[in-house]
């Protein structure tokens, strides 16, 4: 099996920025060259028969890369095979829509059970009962009891000491990348 050399650095050599001494930046300096060219011919062919044709540097590297001897070659299926592909892909995709579905319903009965715990928590009283039960039991209700309806429901949405066991820097957003400092040591309650 033949080995695969890695490859040379003399054309990554030509395109570093130590190798030019213009002052503009290589973009500036291709737009400010394509407007000062004289173009003659619509045709790339023309172009290329009298030799004078430029190429753009960007084009350059990517070529460079795609057709470097350790890119993989792309692949090319022939049509039962590419059927095939497309096949699996779509029955894949068809079960990653089947969970994230699945999913945002289990999330949805959630927060309806939530809601719908938040408005008993609402209607009850600090006995625990609501409106309705007390006439159904035939208790009257109390002139400070209505005061004390929803007491619970309050209290729950207040939020409270939440964070008095923890200290306030674990409540940052959760990034992909660390932060500038990766703890503040001076940090105290």
């Amino acid at each position: 099996m033949a080995s695969i050399k890695a490859p040379s650095m003399a054309l990554l050599r030509v395109f570093s920025p130590v190798a030019r001494s213009e002052t503009l930046p290589w973009t500036a300096r291709g737009c400010l060259a394509q407007q000062q060219k004289a173009q003659f011919s619509s045709t790339e062919r023309r172009e290329k028969r009298k030799g004078n044709v430029k190429r753009d540097l960007r084009i350059t590297q990517i070529r460079y890369h795609l057709q470097h001897p350790l890119t993989p070659r792309p692949l090319r299926f022939s049509r039962n095979r590419y059927l095939r592909h497309w096949t699996i892909h779509r029955a894949w995709m068809r079960y990653q829509d089947k969970l994230r579905k699945d999913r945002e319903l289990e999330l949805e009965r959630q927060y309806n059970a939530m809601s719908a715990a938040c408005e008993e928590l609402r209607l009850i009283d600090h006995e625990g009962m609501t409106a309705e039960d007390r006439v159904r039991l035939g208790q009257s209700q109390k002139a400070n009891d209505a005061k004390e309806t929803g007491r619970l429901y309050r209290i729950a949405m207040l939020k409270n000491g939440i964070w008095n066991g923890v200290p306030i820097e674990y409540a940052r957003i959760q990034t992909e990348t660390p932060a500038r400092d990766g703890w503040n040591h001076a940090w105290t309650r």
